[in-house]
């Protein structure tokens, strides 16, 4: 990187802080530092809900699962209308009549104290784990473009959590969703940049394949009765399905900004704002991988290293970035990469910050005498857990696999447990909380099995994949949790009545 291309980075850092401190100025309560006051633009949030759920690591992954084993994975998208319906028709209308700080103060009104602080710990736990593992992730592509060991990745890990800790803390929620703007449109424009830049390299778009590559990519069939088939169609369409509803309907990072929209119609504006946006990003970070995979193979010289294009997927990307953009546009693109790390940072620490405030310091009486020092404590307690997460990120190199497969196992072990906590309470009348907690454990253990089975039964000796994919976490999770759930809610029901 030039000295342009750090003044570039260093302007996008600076006004994050600039934002932080203007919105922090105007805050008095710990509703609009938490929810911007339940009357913020849906347009925003949508962008913000995208902003947040496409982290550095799904940025970097989607190129890098695009260029190593094929575009199935883009047919997810097909999911998007369901989602669309399922959410926005049959769930969002249900939680906007029940508006609260905090997802999980729901469930205690349904379920009781034990199934809220069941959901809250699950919640963090997840996205603690979540957070660090993509501020590690962030730093090592980070590091490969800025030109640096690895001995530098634990002070980048540093500033870019100070970065997005420090305009969080100071500034909510409003922040958190102006950033997500400015963030998104970084992220945009530099998966643009990049597939111009290939295309004026290679004389126009003769990087686009115009059949499958046998040699590079895996065979990714419509669907496959082996549960160790990578990626199907079916399957991508249903994991897809299965988190996304998961995560809008159980996270506090998705649910905290619905309820920061007026009521469920700008709710459902949002959230189609967030599946256009995403269905529109998401495919040209696709196209980023087909004109990456062109121009490497077209010039294989230029590879990180010596080897299998296949197996260097991942690294694609950021190495692009470092040795093959232009001035400028390299300080764009870095930007970029370093607005999707905080975009999910800045999110989850504000959401779990409200969760720890609301669901456990609150809700047992350790609240704060007036609304300012409220606030005060919700801006030292964000900065504690950025520290936390900070700290978790030193731990994440133990964890194998490519980006996408990294990704999908971490995030798909407790969305869907912690969905199904919300679904006994809304939609089940018979549901109670000893029936709930069984459903919940079934849950969390069927996603660990196959998130482990690898570990667990043996990988193939030949493929070296477990014998069932990280596709079929989630819908397995759904499935035999709100089955066992179901049963168990029935005899503990009769218990109860008997």
């Amino acid at each position: 990187m030039t000295i342009i291309d750090w003044i570039i980075v260093g302007i996008y850092a600076i006004s994050t802080l600039w934002l932080g401190s203007y919105f922090g100025r105007r805050q008095t309560s710990t509703k609009e530092y938490f929810i911007g006051s339940g009357s913020m633009h849906p347009m925003l949030i949508g962008v913000s809900l995208f902003a947040t759920l496409l982290s550095t690591i799904s940025y970097l992954a989607i190129p890098g699962e695009i260029s190593g084993k094929g575009p199935i994975y883009l047919t997810n998208y097909i999911a998007y209308p369901f989602v669309f319906l399922v959410l926005g028709f049959v769930i969002l209308p249900v939680y906007m009549r029940n508006r609260v700080t905090s997802a999980y103060e729901l469930l205690e009104q349904r379920l009781g104290l034990s199934v809220r602080l069941l959901g809250a710990t699950m919640f963090l736990m997840l996205r603690l784990v979540w957070m660090g593992l993509l501020v590690y992730l962030t730093a090592k592509a980070i590091a490969i473009m800025i030109g640096v060991g690895p001995e530098a990745v634990p002070w980048i890990v540093v500033a870019t959590g100070a970065f997005a800790v420090a305009y969080t803390s100071l500034g909510g929620l409003k922040a958190v969703v102006i950033t997500d703007l400015m963030q998104t449109i970084l992220l945009f424009g530099g998966a643009l940049l990049v597939i111009g830049t290939v295309t004026w390299n290679m004389g126009g778009f003769s990087w686009f394949p115009t059949e499958w590559q046998s040699d590079v990519w895996d065979a990714q069939p419509i669907f496959s009765f082996d549960p160790s088939t990578r990626i199907t169609v079916v399957g991508s369409i249903v994991s897809v399905f299965f988190w996304m509803t998961a995560t809008m309907a159980g996270d506090q990072v998705s649910v905290q900004r619905f309820m920061a929209t007026e009521d469920a119609s700008k709710a459902r504006r949002a959230l189609a704002v967030q599946l256009t946006v995403s269905l529109v990003v998401g495919a040209t970070l696709g196209f980023v991988g087909l004109a990456l995979l062109g121009y490497f193979q077209v010039h294989p010289e230029f590879l990180p290293e010596a080897g299998s294009l296949n197996d260097q997927a991942d690294r694609l990307f950021p190495h692009f970035i470092a040795f093959e953009l232009p001035s400028v546009i390299t300080g764009l693109v870095v930007s970029g990469l370093f607005a999707a790390a905080m975009s999910s940072i800045d999110s989850g620490v504000n959401s779990i910050t409200a969760v720890v405030m609301t669901d456990f310091l609150d809700r047992f009486g350790k609240k704060p005498d007036t609304a300012k020092e409220h606030v005060r404590y919700a801006r030292r307690l964000a900065v504690v857990i950025g520290t936390v997460v900070v700290l978790l990120s030193t731990f994440m190199d133990r964890i194998p696999g490519n980006f996408m497969a990294v990704t999908n196992t971490v995030v798909n072990l407790l969305t869907v447990p912690i969905a199904l906590l919300f679904i006994f309470a809304m939609f089940v009348p018979f549901a109670n909380a000893k029936g709930v907690w069984v459903g919940t454990i079934a849950s969390v253990g069927t996603a660990l099995t196959i998130a482990f089975s690898g570990v667990l039964f043996g990988v193939d000796s030949v493929t070296g994949l477990p014998p069932i994919t990280f596709q079929w976490i989630s819908p397995a999770a759904a499935v035999v949790g709100l089955s066992v759930g179901l049963v168990a809610c029935k005899i503990f029901a009769k218990e109860k009545t008997a």
